[in-house]
């Protein structure tokens, strides 16, 4: 066994650990992190397979935005895990039926083999090729359609996190910008004619103490 199976096995160990642990941990931070070491083992798998491009995606991506957020989003939160445990084992037979439904479509799938058709553009290869190059070819190429369809439902997804998260709050005061933008200077300032001040006048003396009866 030479160095680079070595480090695959142990990469793939430490991958099952990490996503065991995800769905066994009783905190939801512990979850979370695990999911990242889970990520970084995922990683340093696509660099054994010289896919450094998707290496670097799944850590930017995923362990740098998207982990972080759920992070923040479980830290402000603050759970209530024992209040998420009521109810475990009336939800279970029909997680059961679910996993059992998604572990034999996969089994059907492995069993049937990965019969892969050759591309219809041939790759290049050779110790001087990109394989980003290679992929953003096949990307924009063969898959242009694919692509398109999944960034126009990313869009929708965005678009529809705003619209349920934007709501309008009688308590909370706020400008409306369009009206800023509008805004003339005699909106803001007005003139106002004040009649010339006067001196003021000399205060009066005050009047002399009246004088002591001698006895």
């Amino acid at each position: 066994m030479d160095a680079k199976t070595g480090l695959f096995y142990l990469f793939a160990a430490v991958l099952l650990f990490a996503a065991f642990r995800v769905i066994t941990a009783r905190n939801p931070v512990y979850a979370a992190l695990y999911l990242v070491l889970a990520f970084f083992q995922a990683s340093a798998i696509w660099l054994l397979l010289r896919a450094e491009f998707l290496a670097i995606s799944l850590v930017l991506v995923y362990v740098g935005a998207v982990m972080v957020l759920f992070l923040f989003v479980v830290m402000m939160l603050d759970i209530n895990v024992e209040g998420l445990r009521e109810g475990f084992w009336k939800h279970f037979p029909l997680a059961a039926g679910v996993g059992a439904l998604i572990a034999l479509e996969m089994a059907a799938v492995l069993m049937g083999g990965f019969r892969l058709s050759a591309p219809k553009t041939p790759l290049a290869s050779g110790p001087d090729t990109s394989n980003t190059l290679e992929l953003g070819k096949l990307l924009y190429t063969q898959y242009l359609y694919p692509l398109e369809i999944a960034a126009v439902i990313l869009l929708v997804a965005i678009i529809a996190a705003i619209a349920l998260t934007l709501r309008t709050r009688k308590d909370s005061k706020y400008v409306n910008p369009a009206d800023q933008v509008r805004v003339k200077a005699r909106d803001r300032v007005r003139i106002v004619q004040m009649p010339v001040t006067r001196q003021a006048e000399p205060a009066a003396e005050p009047a002399a103490p009246a004088a002591e009866t001698k006895a």
